[in-house]
């Protein structure tokens, strides 16, 4: 302790004043130099005692941060008194709380990160190794045309797939970072529709399906029209997947004073009730879920609709086709 400066210091002073005090009282008398001799003493010696309390109490805060540094979280330096000490091992005490909430949310990104990876490499091994093996038939001369054609075609479909699957995965990674401000814009619903509508026109012709729009031509929601377009196209490519040869596909809106709702409905095979929890899951496959399913659209939805202050539910049953509703809240000041 006394090789502290700080204290060496206080120790410098107390004895100077204290030889000042004494010299005074000795211009007095004998019995005021022995009382004040025995009041500096004990005030000196008060003063290192109380010093060094409080120098051990640091030590132990020290000794709490080493401890805190080397990753163990689970101190409490907590003391519930009055004073500055107090106040800091409280400081210190809400410091490790937060680095140990820190810590565990890094350790639940790194799984996440993990399980996404092996999830990726899941998704990508089964159309590389396909196309992997119909490079190597291509490469036989005496393969006929037909089945040349047939293999081109097969694994231009399959460079289709990974490049839809990396670019869905790059706007996942990007939300998730929260690099993307979405904007907020004055948007129509009924324009909102027509350009999720356009690129699912064609399959929905092939396989004779109707399409119904009833709302209120008003309708209006604040938000990004090319993200939002993207979280519908998704829910349309899912109604029509999974909707039969002359089916039907109805798309209703509604404004409040609270939201605006959308709802897609459809009246195709639906959803099983165990599957319903799991279908905004990243990369979960249903029972009806077709094989070039990769499980990411709906997920990628409902990051998109929740990143704008909105809901998105689904109600389905086996057999009876599946209704999504969306709701995006209006901003209350």
């Amino acid at each position: 302790m006394l090789r502290n400066r700080e204290i060496k210091m206080l120790l410098l002073t107390l004895i100077s004043i204290s030889l000042v005090a004494i010299s005074a009282a000795n211009m007095i008398s004998l019995g005021a130099v022995v009382l004040t001799f025995v009041t500096c003493v004990l005030l000196v010696g008060s003063s290192l005692l109380f010093t060094r309390h409080r120098y051990r109490q640091i030590e132990k805060l020290s000794s709490y941060l080493r401890q805190i540094s080397s990753g163990n979280y689970s101190l409490d330096v907590r003391d519930n008194q009055e004073g500055e000490l107090s106040i800091l091992k409280n400081d210190i005490y809400k410091v490790t709380l937060m680095l140990s909430e820190q810590r565990s949310l890094l350790q639940e990104d790194k799984v996440k990160l993990t399980n996404a990876i092996s999830d990726i490499s899941h998704q990508l091994k089964t159309p590389l190794t396909s196309m992997t093996v119909m490079a190597d038939l291509l490469s036989d001369p005496e393969l006929n045309v037909e089945k040349r054609m047939e293999f081109t075609r097969n694994i231009s479909i399959q460079l289709e797939r990974i490049g839809w699957l990396v670019s869905a995965l790059l706007k996942f990674s990007k939300i998730d970072a929260g690099t993307i401000q979405f904007k907020k814009d004055r948007i129509q619903v009924n324009e909102l529709i027509q350009k999720s509508l356009d690129p699912m026109l064609i399959p929905m012709d092939i396989k004779d399906q109707k399409i119904m729009i009833n709302g209120d031509d008003t309708s209006t929601f604040v938000g990004d029209l090319n993200w939002t377009a993207e979280a519908i196209i998704n829910i349309l490519k899912n109604s029509v997947d999974h909707t039969p040869i002359g089916g039907e596909i109805t798309i209703s809106f509604s404004e409040n004073a609270l939201f605006t709702e959308m709802i897609i409905a459809d009246n195709g095979k639906g959803i099983p009730k165990e599957d319903i929890p799991y279908i905004f899951k990243r990369f979960y496959k249903g029972k009806h879920a077709s094989e070039d399913s990769v499980g990411i659209g709906l997920a990628l939805s409902q990051s998109i609709i929740t990143g704008q202050n909105g809901t998105i539910d689904v109600k389905s049953e086996s057999g009876q086709g599946t209704e999504f509703h969306i709701k995006l809240y209006k901003q209350v000041i």
